[in-house]
């Protein structure tokens, strides 16, 4: 709706001065047209109108009660020629009117007083065009109605009634079309709308309590708005008169106006809406200032500081606790005996300074002036400013027009400035400027001026004459005119006191106008005046007054604040907490949460109360952190509130806003007043009561038209932001002058149609502005400058977006500038909420910018705008790497039709959107018609798995472990899955937090035959997983990363996918819970992560079959996981000794050489291998010659407790030229993969190890076993077994080569046969060597292999699987030959892979880099089910360095599988301190090998994990969460390795720097935890037969607990257990054994007085203090350290021999150092 400007205000202006004032003044005479009534004075008559002269007869026909219209209300009935009839109840009339009073209309003949208003003029010229309303006179009785000219209504009839005109009282009474009145003060009014059963209000300005009384108050304000109906059109009525009066409000409904002076001047205002009819009454009497920024801050004052110093302590203490606090008061104590231009030379000496003490730290000082002018002198000489009053003959005089009238107020015996004659204006001007120049201050505070006189008229009293006492005293407070103020016979310049009393101060606001803008020039300063008359609002402010401290006050500020912003004063509030009485703490803290959003927000409380500043309740106090809280959320949205000012300055919006402005189409609001709005957008719900009941924060709000009971504890009230809003924001500072040099943000709250739209208004605080407006709608938001005349000096940017209601987040989004595309790196999605967080945006304040989001298109390489459009998709470029230029429309995907849940999950199609163009793919067919199957499967695990339901498609064979039974009690999941139909996605919520942790609800879901593509947005950046993968943190980068996963045999490389697949991350969610998801999909794919947070998935084949685990913890997500994939194999204890191998042995005597030198060093050490060197040319099975003697050796070794483990590689050689019995029983067995059978009956012949030296052999050379046949299990198991009872035994298998690898690509000649597409499928992964094809280092992917039951299948399917296929059969074989548990170890894994090997991180190299992302690979080989992992100690490739191979010895001490593998980097290869710092760090490990064995066991039982993050322990404290150069063994033992050459590393969640000598790796054990060890020596076979013995580490409450499993080590069984804990005094054990197996659950605690051990610590890297094992103590001279991080459950003490009893130290369950 358009504001419509003064010219066109057709109904004001014609209304008003063409009828109304006609009537009253100029143009209608009032006269009689029949004989005198009774009242009569020497001043007037007043007539009666009958039809003849001669007696009155009242004509009296019935008239409903509520129309009653009372005659005269204080003199009698029947002589004035009413009507009597008397009621059982006194509030309607028993006299009233009748039907033929009144008057006629003549010519006027003499001059009344008339508000000389300051804006108000009559207009120019008559309006022209159509009006929006009809006036209807009536001549005889007098009268008019005014139409809407629309519909007819009639909106303001005063013929119900008839008017009254005489010289000291005029009547007039109108009925109005409803009783939706709100306005007319000023008074407390309980509520906003008026009750119209006969309430009577007068109006004339007072200096009076606001105690909730009908009397008058401060203003003058004859102005009502009534709501017509649920259309919202309204209208106003201002009757412009200053004399006093009551107004009446009667059931009919209708209004009567009775006022004893002046004429009946209306103006009538017709709008829309209630907002309309306000702007329309401001274009009348003049629109609002817009106040300095700086006004806009929190204020604080009171009455008597008492001197300047409490005052300083005031500030100091509120500076003190950071409360953001601009302005500063002084009340009339600052003055020399309270006379105004004066201040206190001993209390407030240093009051000049006072100013610049403020401005020091950004703050602003206000100080108060009275109009009363003391006439005593000051006390060291004469009061100047009063001579010179009295020579400019500036006051008020008596009846006389030359005495100044005396009264007394504050400063005593005074005499009250005329502000209506200009001398008294130049006066006040120049006191004003005399003070400034010695007080400087900042703006000014007027009170007093209603105008208020302790006297009654003066100190003589007033004369008894009709100005004094009128023949009618309207019903105001006291019943006498002069109560508290002047004699009404004074004469002022614009009249008598008696006219212009309720104009004092407004005449003294204009003053003061000028002399504020004589001193602050062009700069803008603030007035805060408490009497108050329309037009005010255009110079100043206004409080509501001397409340007082009750509850009742804080309720009724609300309808106050309201009411005058229908009267133009939108800078208003009321004193918060009270002016008068003690304030309770609980009404104080209410209290200042709501006036944190009055706009005029000041504490001010009164003389000889206690202090109610904030800091006076406390530093920490609630109410000192609720007041923060808020009015940090005020400082924050003070740039939407400086833009409510600015519209209300240019086109007269209100600033706090009733509700029903906003909904009057909903009844419902019309009553409301205990709540009320910023502008449109912004709901305050404060706590007025003392016992209250909305929760939630940014959360979208369903509920409509209805009243909610909401939960607000003591520190909070509700705000609600509306949607469709944007609100300019700014990062808030403790005063406005820092807070303006901060970034600036916007919140973005979208409606229902996800549109919003809002505006900012930006000068400097004085002038000269920026106008920027923002829309949102359909993804996209608009800043757009829309006026542009300031240039900040801050350089001022938008740096965050906070979008509320966004129901699916954005995988990408983008900022354009003058058509420049820059992608936002920084934003995040709570799902649970649906808020999007754009951060760090850097968009400069001033310029135009479009911020929209986007979801990749085109993935492969060579996208171009044409092959873009031709998916459907759109092009637009970015300058930011990673970022979509193609994206998908919305539209693009799914759609489900009908869907319905049952108790066990779902089942529904889904078809692909009509009208879509094909995936851009031609090999890969798009499939139209999909089927989902969601399954609850248990309270914590659910699948949902798409698929082709029409043509049968890969599945991957790896069996799971599912419930036979799905869960169908509700009540027991954890989780939600909701289904979004368009685009089709599946949401999966966490029921206890509301976390949406899968939402696959984007545009871009694609199902074709060779690509499918799907995205899913993430809950938080905290993803972890996905192998394998070298990663340089543990914690994924969410940057755009894409991450292809194909098994190959490839070295540790960045972005190179390595040898095993695990399609499987861990997520933690912002509340700390943590969840699993695993694809069950083996063919080749990658995973893109988006900083949205989202995660994108494509894969070449097979389905879509998804699992997720609830947790709610990260080890109960492995623990779930291992449960559904099957728990980590148990290992032989001997396997967790220490571990030499090298790929290079020259023959048997180099092992030989090797075994000895280490026994002869002492270090512990339990297995060795052979690589591939011990076979004869590497053949499988077959013995080298030059290792002749290695069985012997074998069998030497293995009689002295070590063990052996052998290399066996799948490739068996298939061209030797003397027979080869493993390829020759292959072979005769079929168990070699071949092609298929329409192309060819042949081995797919690749090339591996075996090798004639120095020949070069391009054909047949190697074949791989199909080790998904049970034949070919059958085939392995027996040469497993003849090379063990036929050459060499050994305890554990080496798998390798197994991706499988292959020395050609794809075949022996390169040339793979049948359809290409599969080798070179239509989309290609990121993968190493991918412009090679699938086939690079393996084999065909139209190979064919045949599942156990005989599916045949394309290699192209299950090339992920070949690792995982090999491995059951090894381990199968090596159990069932050796008799014994052993070990296996492979290189390629898959899930389930655990639950039979261990695995090693593969060919490393030897560099510090390697060292430190070895503790990565084995925290993500934990998540994937693996307990026994590790990676080769020193590096694989290249030579090792002395101190990065020492420290690697230190580290790979704790690995679980803990091998030196390759080149002469053995411990004994260096010299003497390096095999002592071994030695050393290696009988730690054995010493802890019962904890670590524990650990294997539980992993194996339970599912959990033995390398641990410390986010699994400590997931509270999210320091831990990106953490991975520490980690735990279980919960109880922290590694901190230095992993950094010659370098320093995180007591109590922080970061430390701990001495780290070169032989010396720092180990923490946990505050209440026992762990098993047992005396070291140099192999396991001897130290298991060594006592065992504990570590306790105590608790703060000094008890600890931990366990113990042993068994035989190495049997073959169902490893189970049970648990029984106990708390005594001392050491508890309970030992229970199962099928040889026991169990120890030790529980211990100690006594009060025992509580000091808690200061003992253990240096587990020297000494074990008091546990019967001593190792040498020897410290390099070198110094280094480890950079660590310790939780708050981890103490550090001094690293020494002796126990340290170091106070302060271990307080919160130590950790011992």
């Amino acid at each position: 709706m358009g504001i419509r400007k003064f010219s066109g205000l057709e109904v004001t202006l014609t209304v008003l001065f063409l009828l109304v004032t006609t009537v009253a003044v100029a143009l209608v005479a009032l006269m009689a047209t029949g004989e005198p009534a009774v009242i009569k004075d020497e001043t007037y008559s007043l007539y009666a109108l009958t039809e003849t002269t001669g007696t009155v007869i009242p004509e009296c026909p019935v008239i409903p009660l509520g129309e009653r219209v009372d005659c005269f209300p204080d003199l009698g009935c029947l002589q004035r020629g009413c009507c009597w009839s008397p009621l059982d109840e006194r509030n309607t009339p028993w006299c009233f009117f009748s039907t033929n009073h009144g008057y006629s209309v003549v010519h006027a003949h003499k001059q009344r007083f008339e508000v000389p208003h300051e804006h108000i003029k009559p207009p120019a010229t008559h309006p022209s065009g159509s009006f929006n309303y009809e006036v209807e006179l009536t001549h005889n009785p007098f009268g008019f109605q005014v139409r809407r000219a629309a519909t007819k209504k009639v909106l303001f009839d005063t013929t119900m009634g008839p008017l009254v005109f005489a010289d000291q009282y005029l009547q007039l009474s109108a009925r109005l079309p409803s009783h939706n009145i709100y306005g007319l003060g000023e008074h407390v009014h309980q509520n906003y709308r008026h009750d119209t059963n006969w309430r009577t209000w007068p109006i004339f300005s007072r200096d009076s309590f606001p105690n909730g009384g009908t009397h008058n108050l401060y203003g003058h304000y004859p102005y009502f708005l009534c709501l017509e109906d649920e259309s919202g059109k309204s209208f106003g009525v201002f009757l412009m008169n200053s004399n006093a009066m009551e107004v009446t409000l009667q059931p009919a409904p209708a209004v009567t106006y009775r006022t004893i002076g002046g004429v009946l001047d209306f103006y009538i205002l017709l709008g829309d809406t209630p907002e309309q009819v306000v702007h329309e009454f401001l274009e009348l009497i003049g629109k609002p200032v817009i106040p300095p920024y700086w006004s806009l801050g929190f204020q604080l004052s009171r009455w008597d500081y008492g001197s300047l110093e409490e005052v300083k302590r005031t500030v100091e203490r509120n500076r003190a606790v950071d409360l953001p606090y601009d302005i500063q008061y002084t009340d009339i104590d600052y003055m020399e005996d309270k006379k105004d231009f004066t201040y206190d030379e001993v209390n407030f000496k240093d009051l000049p300074q006072f100013a610049d003490y403020l401005h020091e730290k950004g703050q602003k000082y206000i100080l108060i002036l009275d109009p009363a002018i003391a006439t005593s002198k000051r006390i060291n000489g004469p009061y100047e400013a009063y001579d010179r009053g009295t020579q400019k003959n500036a006051w008020v005089t008596e009846a006389d027009g030359k005495t100044p009238l005396v009264g007394e107020v504050w400063p005593g015996v005074a005499v009250f400035p005329d502000y209506t004659n200009p001398s008294c204006k130049e006066w006040w001007i120049d006191e004003y400027v005399r003070l400034f120049k010695e007080i400087k201050h900042d703006a000014l505070w007027i009170d007093m001026n209603e105008v208020s006189n302790f006297m009654k008229g003066s100190i003589k009293g007033c004369d008894d004459n009709n100005l004094n006492y009128p023949p009618f005293t309207p019903s105001i407070l006291d019943g006498v005119l002069y109560s508290k103020t002047l004699c009404m016979d004074s004469k002022q310049t614009w009249g008598n006191h008696y006219d212009v009393h309720s104009l004092y101060g407004y005449a003294m606001v204009l003053a003061t106008r000028d002399a504020l803008e004589r001193v602050f020039e062009g700069n803008r300063s603030l007035i805060l005046t408490r009497s108050s008359f329309p037009g005010v609002g255009k110079y100043s402010g206004h409080w509501l007054g001397d409340n007082a401290a009750n509850w009742n006050d804080i309720k009724w500020a609300i309808p106050g604040m309201l009411e005058f912003g229908l009267f133009g004063i939108p800078y208003i509030g009321a004193d918060i907490c009270g002016f008068f009485d003690d304030v309770s703490e609980e009404l104080c803290r209410r209290w200042m949460q709501v006036g944190a959003f009055y706009p005029f927000s000041r504490n001010h409380n009164a003389q000889h109360y206690k202090p109610q500043d904030p800091a006076a309740f406390g530093i920490d106090s609630l109410l000192v952190n609720t007041s923060k809280h808020y009015l940090n959320i005020r400082y924050t949205l003070l740039p939407y509130l400086y833009t409510l000012f600015y519209k209300a300055h240019t086109t007269g919006d209100t600033v706090v806003r009733p509700v029903m402005h906003e909904f009057y189409s909903d009844s419902n609001t019309w009553t409301v007043d205990r709540q009320f709005l910023w502008g449109k957008h912004l709901l305050i719900t404060p706590v007025l009561d003392p016992v209250s009941t909305c929760t939630g924060s940014g959360s979208r709000i369903t509920v409509r038209k209805n009243h909610v009971d909401i939960y607000l504890p003591a520190d909070k009230l509700g705000l609600h932001i509306r949607g469709g809003a944007i609100l300019p924001i700014q990062r808030p500072a403790v005063t406005t002058v820092y807070s303006r040099r901060n970034p600036m943000g916007l919140i973005v709250a979208l409606d229902d149609n996800n549109r919003a739209a809002g505006e900012l208004f930006w000068d400097d605080g004085d002038s000269r502005g920026i106008l920027t407006k923002s829309d949102g709608v359909s993804g996209e938001l608009t800043i757009q400058v829309m006026h542009s005349g300031y240039n900040d000096p801050n350089n001022l940017k938008f740096e965050n977006i906070t979008v509320l209601g966004v129901s699916s987040p954005p995988v990408t989004v983008n900022v354009t500038h003058n058509n420049n595309n820059v992608v936002v790196s920084t934003f995040k999605y709570d799902t649970v909420k649906q808020v999007l967080y754009l951060k760090d945006l850097n968009l400069i304040l001033g310029q135009n910018y479009t911020v929209s989001t986007r979801f990749d298109c085109y993935p492969e390489p060579d996208s171009d705008e044409t092959k873009c459009r031709a998916r459907g998709c759109i092009w637009e470029t970015s300058t930011t790497e990673g970022v979509p230029w193609c994206y998908y429309p919305e539209d693009y995907g799914y759609t489900a039709t009908t869907v319905i849940e049952q108790p066990s999950g779902w089942s529904f199609d889904i078809m692909r959107n009509a009208g879509l163009r094909s995936s851009g793919r031609p090999e890969s067919p798009d499939i139209n018609s999909l089927r989902v199957e969601i399954k609850y499967h248990s309270a914590d695990l659910l699948q949902f798995k798409i698929y082709d339901p029409t043509n049968k498609r890969f599945e991957v064979p790896v069996p799971l472990n599912v419930p036979s039974t799905p869960e169908t009690d509700e009540t027991k999941r954890l989780y939600i899955v909701q289904v979004k139909k368009q685009p089709f996605g599946i949401q999966v919520i966490r029921k206890s937090t509301g976390t949406l942790i899968w939402d696959s609800a984007l545009p871009g879901f694609t199902f074709s035959d060779l690509f499918i593509q799907v995205s899913t947005r993430l809950p938080s950046d905290y993803v972890y997983g996905f192998g394998e993968t070298e990663h340089t943190s543990y914690k994924h980068d969410l940057n755009y990363h894409t991450w292809g996963m194909f098994t190959k045999d490839q070295p540790p490389g960045y972005k190179l996918n390595g040898y095993g697949v695990h399609p499987f991350y861990m997520g933690l969610e912002t509340t700390a819970d943590a969840h699993g998801v695993l694809l069950l999909n083996s063919n080749a794919m990658d995973v893109t992560f988006q900083p949205t947070p989202a995660l994108t998935y494509r894969t070449l084949g097979g389905i879509l079959d998804f699992y997720i685990v609830m947790g709610p913890t990260p080890e109960l997500v492995v623990e779930e996981y291992t449960a559904l994939i099957g728990r980590p194999v148990l290992p032989a204890y001997w396997s967790l000794g220490f571990q030499l191998c090298r790929y290079g042995y020259a023959n048997d005597t180099e092992i030989a050489d090797l075994y000895r030198e280490m026994r002869a060093a002492g270090i512990p050490y339990d297995v060795q291998y052979a690589d591939i060197d011990y076979m004869e040319r590497q053949l499988d099975f077959v013995l080298d010659s030059q290792f002749q003697g290695l069985p012997a050796l074998v069998d030497h070794m293995r009689g002295e407790g070590m063990r052996f483990i052998f290399i066996l590689d799948p490739a068996i050689a298939a061209n030797e030229t003397t027979p080869y019995t493993a390829f020759d029983r292959g072979v005769e067995e079929d168990v070699f993969i071949k092609w298929p059978k329409d192309l060819s009956n042949d081995i797919v012949w690749g090339k591996v190890w075996p090798d004639f030296p120095g020949v070069v052999v391009n054909e047949s050379y190697a074949a791989f076993p199909d080790f998904f046949m049970n034949r070919t299990a059958t085939w392995w198991h027996r040469e497993i077994s003849d090379f063990y009872n036929k050459i060499m035994k050994f305890d554990g298998l080496w798998i390798d080569m197994n991706e499988p690898s292959s020395f050609v690509h794809g075949t022996v000649g390169e040339k793979c046969l049948g359809p290409s597409v599969y080798d070179n499928p239509p989309y290609m992964p990121p993968l190493e060597s991918s412009h090679r094809g699938l086939n690079h280092k393996t084999l065909c992917m139209n190979s064919q292999q045949h599942l156990s039951d005989g599916t045949p299948v394309k290699h192209y399917d299950v090339h992920n699987l070949y690792g995982w296929s090999h491995t059951k059969p090894t381990y199968d074989a090596l159990l069932s030959v050796t008799g014994k548990r052993g070990i296996v170890v492979t290189r390629s894994t898959y899930p389930s892979s655990g639950k039979w090997a261990g695995h090693w991180l593969g060919d490393n190299n030897s560099s510090w880099d390697q060292l430190y992302k070895s503790i990565i690979g084995m925290m993500e080989f934990s998540l994937f089910g693996f307990s026994y992992t590790g990676a080769d100690i020193c590096g694989f490739f290249n030579p090792a360095e002395f101190e990065m191979c020492l420290r690697w010895t230190q580290l790979g001490a704790f690995y679980p599988y803990s091998r030196n593998h390759n080149g002469k980097q053995d411990p004994v290869s260096w010299n003497a301190s390096f095999s002592e710092a071994s030695r050393d760090v290696l009988n730690i490990r054995y010493s802890l090998l019962p904890y670590l064995y524990t650990l294997m066991f539980y992993a194996h039982s339970e599912g959990s994990t033995v390398v641990r993050p410390l986010l699994h322990e400590f997931v509270n404290d999210r320091k831990t969460w990106d953490i991975h150069r520490q980690f735990l063994w279980g919960p109880a033992l922290l590694i901190s390795p230095v992993m950094d050459e010659a370098k320093a590393i995180e007591v109590k969640g922080q970061m430390i720097t701990m001495p780290t000598p070169l032989d010396h790796i720092n180990l923490h054990v946990r505050g209440g935890y026992i762990l098993p060890w047992q005396k070291p020596e140099n192999n396991t076979h001897y130290s298991r037969k060594n006592p065992l013995g504990l570590i306790v580490a105590l608790s703060d409450n000094g008890t600890a607990q931990g366990s113990l499993f042993w068994d035989d080590g190495e049997g073959i069984g169902e490893q189970t257990h049970d648990t029984h804990t106990g708390t005594h005094t001392g050491t508890h054990t309970d030992i229970h054994t199962h099928r040889h197996r026991t169990i120890t659950v030790i529980t211990l605690s100690l006594p009060g007085n025992m509580v000091s051990i808690t200061h003992s610590f253990i240096s587990l890297s020297h000494s074990f203090i008091s546990l019967s094992l001593s190792l040498p103590l020897s410290l390099s001279p070198d110094t280094y350290a480890s950079k660590q991080y310790l939780h708050n459950s981890f103490t550090v003490a001094s690293v020494s021999s002796h126990v340290d009893r170091s106070p302060g130290l271990g307080r919160e369950n130590p950790f011992s150092v």
